[in-house]
């Protein structure tokens, strides 16, 4: 496949802004709500809030033994193109995925999940296929579902085929003992990253992805194509890895994780997330699977954008010390995981993210190239 002409002008490529998902207004939105939001910390005395909102999870301490770590995530424009393919025994995994993934990185175990599901109209047969993927996704991540919402919103859902719209979002809790709360604070220059691979886009950059492959590109989700082994429909489908199984290898045999990062939007972004004052230097990142090759030739997109917006074949980072590296590898392969090691820890307060190979450099909100 040929590489995408990077330097080609910017009305000819893909970028997520012109999709119309503006990250960094997104962001500053946030705050703005959590201005509000965090005046809420002192309304409820017995569950004394521990973090400060923004990172993966947040914590409830409940008795001097007992944190409850908590997250709310969905499953994005994914389910357009489940909808697309009118398939939906997916969706639930990767809610259940993006959920549970993010609870791990403050080191808790998650526990339990409960659903929300918004439809256009009710059809008993797509739910049935939806409550399958949680099922699945719940058994992998080892957690319950003990409840939920179905709500009928006609007048609020639009999907791609007639009756069809849906979002599914979920909240789900873990435990963790307060003094055990990993946030990252003890990570140092020289620790290592440990990367675990992902199965593809998971659940992030989908309508970059979409914009660039359907619109721009002109393909079809029915469409095979030979790099990827199958349709493309079925690679975007593709669910989102469970990384609970593996991390909790670790954590149960003594090595302890000095961060636990998900990747998800902002890619490679989020080591920056960790409470330390370091960067990261990241000179092994892997060669990114078909897709991502497949999505920046067709939609012209440069390498920060894509290094900014999608995973790029790391699901998940372990930050461990240099003399804990080769157990926890071992360990992790025990797990049926391939880690690999991506980078290490520098000694930088500005926080960059720098991938050497790939001659990119990330502070803030988004990548760019590294001038000679």
């Amino acid at each position: 496949m040929d590489a995408p002409n990077l330097n080609q002008p910017e009305s000819r490529t893909s970028t997520y802004k012109a999709t119309g998902v503006d990250t960094a207004k997104e962001e500053r939105g946030m705050q703005k709500v959590v201005e509000w939001a965090s005046q809420t910390f002192s309304y409820c005395a017995s569950a004394a809030v521990r973090l400060p909102i923004g990172y993966f999870a947040n914590v409830l301490q409940i008795t001097p033994e007992i944190g409850i770590a908590i997250s709310t995530d969905g499953v994005g424009t994914k389910i357009l193109v489940a909808e697309q393919l009118n398939r939906f025994d997916t969706i639930g995994i990767d809610c259940i995925a993006m959920n549970a993934n993010d609870i791990l990185c403050v080191g808790a175990r998650p526990i339990s999940m409960v659903d929300y599901i918004a439809v256009q109209r009710l059809r008993p047969e797509f739910l049935a296929e939806v409550g399958a993927g949680l099922q699945e996704g719940a058994r992998q991540a080892g957690i319950s579902i003990p409840g939920g919402e179905i709500a009928q919103v006609p007048e609020m859902i639009r999907g791609v085929r007639e009756g069809g719209g849906m979002d599914l979002v979920g909240t789900c809790i873990g435990l963790v003992h307060p003094e055990s709360i990993n946030t990252g604070r003890n990570v140092k220059p020289g620790d290592v990253v440990v990367g675990l691979p992902s199965s593809g886009l998971h659940s992030n950059g989908f309508t970059l992805a979409r914009k660039a492959l359907l619109d721009k590109g002109g393909m079809s989700l029915g469409d095979f194509v030979p790099t990827l082994g199958r349709t493309l429909g079925e690679e975007l489908l593709e669910p989102t890895r469970i990384y609970v199984k593996a991390v909790f290898q670790l954590m149960d045999n003594g090595v302890e994780p000095k961060a636990l990062i998900h990747i998800t939007s902002d890619g490679f972004l989020n080591l920056a997330r960790v409470d330390a004052p370091v960067g990261f230097r990241l000179d092994h990142v892997p060669q990114p699977a078909p897709i991502f090759d497949l999505i920046q030739l067709k939609g012209g997109i440069s390498a920060p954008e894509m290094y900014t917006v999608f995973n790029m074949g790391t699901g998940f980072c372990i930050v461990v010390s240099p003399t804990e590296v080769d157990r926890a590898l071992q360990l992790l392969r025990n797990a049926g995981e391939k880690p690999f090691v991506v980078g290490e820890a520098t000694e930088d307060r500005a926080k960059a993210i720098v991938l050497t190979k790939q001659r990119i450099r990330g502070r803030d909100e988004a990548f760019e190239l590294i001038d000679n």
